[in-house]
């Protein structure tokens, strides 16, 4: 963060500063948590359902913040630290961040979806890379917290930033997009995440389509063109539109050609400026449609073909999403237990059934947030195992029954269902084997990373 005076936080916020203070003092860093403080820091007491920020004010300031937002008035202000009182802690984070990006004359890009934002967001940032110094969300940093706080981190070396949003309802991505106005909006699908709360993917497609008003004029959006809902929008977006996918009509179109089942697939990319085969370092078809976006955003911005393939090539995506491991006896292990819908879950799954190994396990857990469509859905997911000839299925948590239920139906030769983590914990050694893959999938809340470090405990580092 490049440093900004009291005098200027007061503007951005519009705060009143309570009692007197020197308006010149000097703001280095913004943050939440009371527990990392360092010089200079301004503090902001977040409100949640189960606590209030505003009672770690003291601790933050005596622990050396130079000062603090507050939505409450305060009895007996400590001496040498100020203090400016906002209607609301959360929104004025908001403004900061959103007064503080416009001090920055660089393109800004703004990715939402269903399926697949972060790893868009983790291939746009290696492309783009490869020519400027990109700015990119981290971890789940993607909400009216993270995405401010991402904010904050801009100074005077970043040349592009790479944002991702989040949202479970309605607003959020009309807000979000609001702090950001982008210079080039992506929306890479619409999908199941998050139907308990929108109802439909009707509603859902609505409230990713909150982006396309705060694109700035002069920008572009970049949407999945194979996805039924956004293809719909060819012709009717308030900006010009790029399509991706596999489809006839698509303006950037891909198609698997290969790939090793281990570590990469081969595709053919064809763009308006480039047509060449190009290697993903990842498992999964899905693959193409990152790979598209980061294409079609590289070259808006100036990069080559050259450039855009190295920048593929350059592509890691984020802890536990999708994360090869590889173990002796050629055993492989998927690590993609960061998050889960119906929409992914069929993509890892597909990844398994292609990677290599002659027996393939999936160990599988809840898609939370899915309401009274949850039981159809995780049956569906398992109805997919047996389609795609997947021999072993360990499914756990209390919705995962349905997946192993529609398993069986399909005709999956092993099907173990466990109702917690520990259950499963017993039955990993009965599906570790030589020359085998094993995918590990869930929501968040399921915490399938503590399956994934039993099965690096099971086998021995390659």
């Amino acid at each position: 963060m490049e440093t900004i005076t009291l005098s200027q936080l007061l503007e951005a916020v519009d705060g009143r500063l309570l009692g007197e203070f020197d308006l010149s003092t000097r703001i280095s860093r913004v943050e939440t948590d009371s527990r990392s403080i360092h010089p200079g820091t301004l503090f902001i007491p977040l409100v949640g359902d189960r606590f209030d920020g505003h009672a770690y004010i003291n601790p933050a300031l005596e622990g050396g913040a130079a000062g603090c937002l507050t939505a409450q008035e305060r009895d007996g202000l400590l001496p040498g630290k100020f203090y400016v009182k906002v209607d609301d802690a959360e929104r004025a984070l908001g403004r900061l961040a959103a007064w503080y990006k416009d001090r920055f004359p660089i393109p800004f890009i703004g990715v939402t979806g269903s399926v697949g934002k972060t790893t868009a967001k983790d291939m746009l940032a290696a492309v783009l890379g490869v020519k400027y110094k990109v700015l990119k969300t981290e971890g789940n940093h993607n909400n009216n917290i993270g995405l401010p706080l991402t904010l904050l981190e801009l100074d005077a070396s970043h040349q592009i930033a790479v944002l991702e949003m989040g949202m479970d309802k309605f607003g959020e991505i009309d807000y979000l997009a609001g702090l950001v106005r982008p210079d080039v909006g992506v929306i890479t699908n619409i999908g199941d995440a998050h139907i308990e709360r929108l109802g439909s993917r009707e509603n859902i497609f609505k409230a990713k389509c909150e982006l396309l008003p705060h694109i700035k004029k002069d920008g572009a959006v970049i949407l999945n063109g194979d996805d039924a809902l956004l293809s719909a929008l060819k012709g009717n977006t308030p900006i010009p539109a790029v399509f991706c996918g596999q489809g006839e009509g698509c303006d950037c179109r891909a198609q698997v050609t290969g790939g090793d089942g281990v570590s990469h697939i081969h595709c053919r990319l064809t763009t308006r400026r480039m047509d060449r085969e190009v290697k993903i370092p990842a498992l999964g078809e899905h693959m193409i449609y990152p790979t598209l976006i980061a294409a079609a955003v590289g070259e808006r911005f100036g990069l080559t073909p050259d450039q855009i393939e190295e920048g593929i090539r350059q592509f890691v995506p984020t802890r536990m999403r999708m994360n090869v491991l590889r173990r002796r006896a050629g055993i492989t292990i998927l690590d993609d237990t960061y998050n889960a819908n119906p929409q992914s879950m069929r993509a890892s799954i597909s990844a398994l059934a292609d990677s290599r190994g002659s027996h393939k396990t999936a160990v599988l857990g809840d898609m939370l947030e899915l309401g009274p469509f949850a039981p159809a859905l995780h049956t569906g997911v398992g109805e997919c195992l047996g389609s795609l000839g997947i021999h072993s299925l360990v499914a756990v948590g209390e919705l995962a029954v349905y997946i192993a239920q529609g398993a069986r139906d399909a005709g999956v030769p092993q099907v173990i269902h466990c109702p917690t983590r520990e259950d499963a914990k017993a039955v990993l050694p009965q599906v570790v084997c030589p020359d085998s893959t094993i995918l590990l999938k869930a929501s968040r809340g399921m915490k399938l990373e503590e399956l994934t470090a039993r099965l690096l405990e099971l086998t021995e580092e390659a």
